[in-house]
């Protein structure tokens, strides 16, 4: 994960672009605050359980289940 230092946002100030790599996927997201949208794939959410449905392609018992594993 790398934020993009450069970023300004035109209309929703406190949004933060960054860089992610997860199991070898490329992700460019705006976060703010718990929502985040996905650049590439026009597609966003809010909270850790669908950004983690989003990145890794697991259902929502996937998801939490992970995220349990990582005592998040």
């Amino acid at each position: 994960m790398k934020a993009d230092d450069t970023f300004e946002p035109l209309s929703a100030h406190g949004t933060e672009r960054y860089h992610i790599n997860v199991e070898g996927q490329d992700f460019e997201l705006l976060l703010r605050g718990p929502k985040f949208f996905d650049t590439r794939l026009q597609r966003g959410g809010g909270g850790a359980v669908d950004l983690v449905m989003h990145v890794r392609h697991v259902d929502f018992k996937g998801a939490t289940d992970l995220l349990r594993t990582l005592a998040v």
